[in-house]
């Protein structure tokens, strides 16, 4: 039987860095994979308080997430629109229903999420979430967990805690995972940026070469049940 992968991200473009190339390596292998984004994630960037602006701009990176998913072959994404950079504002509770509703629709086998010592408290605050909405009871479908890195925002803080025991070969993946980036214009940075084209590739490499592989991706193993 294949598996149903769900991927709890905070913002836009976090889940193509941290599993893209994951992601459409399994769905070619024939699993179903759903992402569930819990942030607009872009308008703590911005100054102004033209509220027509900052709606056009939230629209068109929905836009790219929904292009970067479709090229990954996620089955669905689930978008919500929770204040970028301040979901330390809102009742963790209220985040984790989200989580736990979208669950409840998929009943995935397989979540990933995003490391507990990222930089970004809007990523802590979705481990966290995560975590709680997979408590390991009875009738729970979700058996193994995995956390991911984000480039610039795992490495970014100190000490960087990020130790991956799990690496997913993704040479036959990382062009898709590349193509599924440039769909995000708004997110995009020039090399040496970690969110560059170039650096994306470059971090598969590193990985990679920790277990002999050309590319890879790196997961810190949170709990598996068998």
């Amino acid at each position: 039987m294949k598996n149903k992968i769900l991927v709890v991200a905070a913002h836009p473009d976090d889940e193509i860095l941290g599993c893209g190339g994951t992601v459409a390596k399994m769905v070619r292998g024939g699993c179903s994979a759903f992402v569930l984004i819990l942030g607009e994630g872009i308008t703590s960037r911005y100054q102004t308080k033209d509220k027509e602006n900052k709606n056009k701009e939230v629209k068109e990176l929905r836009n790219q997430l929904y292009k970067a998913n479709k090229i990954i072959g996620a089955e669905k994404v689930f978008a919500f629109d929770l204040p970028d950079n301040k979901f330390d504002t809102i009742a963790l509770l209220e985040i984790i229903k989200l989580i736990e509703e979208t669950k409840k629709k998929i009943k995935p086998d397989i979540l990933y999420t995003h490391h507990r010592g990222d930089l970004n408290i809007d990523h802590r605050i979705t481990y966290n979430a995560a975590l709680t909405a997979c408590r390991p009871i009875k009738g729970e479908t979700v058996k193994e967990i995995y956390s991911f890195e984000t480039p610039s925002s795992t490495e970014w803080n100190y000490p960087c805690r990020f130790s991956p025991n799990i690496f997913v070969n993704i040479a036959d993946s990382i062009d898709r995972k590349i193509e599924a980036m440039k769909c995000y214009k708004t997110e995009l940075r020039t090399f040496p940026h970690p969110r560059s084209e170039e650096a994306v590739k470059i971090i598969a490499k590193r990985w990679g070469v920790h277990v002999g592989l050309n590319y890879a991706e790196a997961f810190e193993t949170i709990r598996i049940l068998k």
